[in-house]
């Protein structure tokens, strides 16, 4: 995380994020993919909105298509959605106990 500026009048700061997929500005929009799609949405539009990364629950990953199609038949989760952007999954831990 490399700090680009802080207020001096509250504790709210300005940042990039940098991966091996890409910088995440922060503060910064979300795109939620729950099932690591956006409907109607393509990966262009949000690089062209300034949207850096995008989320992916893990549970419904896991449901449906399944850790082996990510995995094993795409390669990871990058190569199934076909986006070399960042991005961000949650444990699933509550789905688990909500849904399952």
């Amino acid at each position: 995380y490399e700090e680009i500026y802080a207020s001096k009048r509250s504790r709210a700061r300005v940042g990039v994020i940098r991966t091996p997929h890409g910088d995440i500005h922060t503060p910064g929009y979300v795109a939620v993919g729950t099932n690591a799609a956006l409907k109607a949405v393509k990966h262009d539009v949000l690089r062209e909105a300034g949207i850096d990364l995008m989320f992916a629950n893990t549970y419904h990953l896991l449901l449906t298509p399944g850790a082996d199609v990510v995995g094993d038949g795409f390669g990871g989760l990058h190569s199934m959605m076909g986006r070399n952007a960042p991005l961000i999954t949650d444990s699933g831990g509550v789905q688990v106990f909500s849904l399952g």
